[in-house]
């Protein structure tokens, strides 16, 4: 068994290469021996928001608090609340993050392949976002 106790990792400011606004990333757990999983709860502040990006694969994210947004390439912007559970498939070209007046929270979960979990593409911009 291993507790990694709270306060023990440090927060960490979401880069401005793969975020707009301002986020902060507070890691949960990384891959261990033979595992691939990695987590963190990540926080956008009002209008944040992540950059395009795909996962090798997939993503799962449990919104924990506030009110953001998702969307999929090609699809429409969904509303997340807490409680909701989102997945992407393996490869799909996504977004999320905060709605324009409230923050958002949640845990994002994925695996790595190869010792990569993400893809970071370019910026959601204002226009696709619905600002």
């Amino acid at each position: 068994m291993d507790i990694t106790r709270v306060g023990t990792q440090p927060s960490t400011r979401g880069p401005a290469d793969w975020f707009s606004g301002t986020v902060r990333i507070d890691p949960l757990f990384q891959a261990k021996d033979m595992t691939r999983a990695v987590g963190a709860s990540v926080t956008f502040e009002p209008g944040a928001r992540t950059a395009w990006h795909t996962h090798p694969l997939g993503q799962t994210l449990i919104v924990t608090a506030g009110c953001g947004r998702a969307q999929r390439e090609g699809g429409p912007i969904e509303e997340i609340r807490p409680g909701d559970v989102i997945w992407f498939a393996p490869g799909e070209r996504h977004w999320h993050g905060a709605s324009p007046t409230t923050a958002m929270t949640h845990i994002a979960i994925q695996e790595q392949l190869d010792g990569k979990a993400v893809d970071w593409m370019e910026k959601v911009t204002d226009e696709q976002y619905g600002a």
